[in-house]
């Protein structure tokens, strides 16, 4: 089933994209005054841009693609409840994440590199950085990283592909990235976004905040790789407040769960 974005959600994205917009213009000026290396540059004191097959490049692609679910969820919640914590939350997520989006885009513009790579996985670039192949069984289809094995790629967005999330713990969901067969931590199934698409009050509000904190945790997965990785000091930088954000928020959600009588998913 697809989600159909109604009226109410155009509005929302509508509010977001000027800053979207102005996040990504600015990110020109300032990652192109450093002096990284990478793969491709311009001529003499202009830095080379990271490969395409970069940490700096993968993480940006990957990122893009988890942070615009993280909004996507962020409206549609704020449409099935009306309690004003979750509601608050969630707008500060879809703004905060469409922002830091604009910026990863911005950046592969920069860099001259294309947004969608359907020929590499996802974690490819994490999986490469610590010294793994990065591609599995031909680099589709494989685990996510630190899954610890055991599991195939949820095909049919059924939620039947349940996977451990990066840190080992705790179970998280993961989703296909359009072109790809392979994961990324942490995100929803589409049967899952619909099923949050129909909830109403308060198990809409528990769904979302079960969802959003296995998100979260697999977004900080992601971004400690980059800040461990990626080599472009202003993507680093973005990385590490990426962790220390969406580590507080995943307390805050913890803390509103059990208010709702509810608990993270094991």
């Amino acid at each position: 089933m697809t989600l159909t974005l109604t009226r109410t959600h155009w509005f929302s994205i509508a509010a977001v994209v000027p800053a979207l917009v102005f996040a990504g213009a600015a990110t020109v000026a300032s990652a192109g005054g450093d002096g990284h290396t990478g793969g491709h540059g311009g001529g003499a004191g202009t830095p080379a841009a990271p490969a395409a097959d970069s940490a700096d490049a993968g993480f940006a692609r990957d990122m893009a693609v988890h942070h615009q679910q993280a909004v996507e969820m962020s409206f549609i919640v704020r449409d099935r409840t009306g309690d004003e914590e979750v509601r608050r939350l969630a707008y500060d997520i879809a703004n905060t994440q469409a922002n830091q989006r604009g910026m990863l885009l911005g950046w592969l513009d920069l860099w001259e590199l294309p947004k969608v790579d359907s020929a590499a996985a996802p974690m490819d670039w994490m999986e490469r950085g610590h010294g793994k192949d990065g591609h599995g069984d031909g680099g589709h289809g494989g685990d996510a990283p630190g899954n610890g094995g055991g599991g195939d790629a949820p095909g049919n967005g059924d939620g039947d592909g349940d996977k451990q999330d990066a840190g080992g713990a705790a179970a998280s969901p993961s989703a296909q990235r359009p072109g790809t067969g392979a994961l990324m931590p942490g995100m929803a199934t589409r049967a899952e976004l619909d099923l949050l698409a129909k909830a109403d009050g308060r198990a809409a509000e528990v769904l979302f905040l079960q969802l959003m904190t296995d998100h979260h945790k697999g977004g900080v997965t992601m971004a400690e790789g980059c800040a461990d990785l990626c080599t472009v000091p202003q993507e680093k930088a973005l990385a590490q407040g990426m962790v220390d954000a969406q580590q507080s928020e995943i307390g805050l959600m913890a803390d509103l769960l059990e208010k709702r009588g509810a608990a993270p998913r094991a």
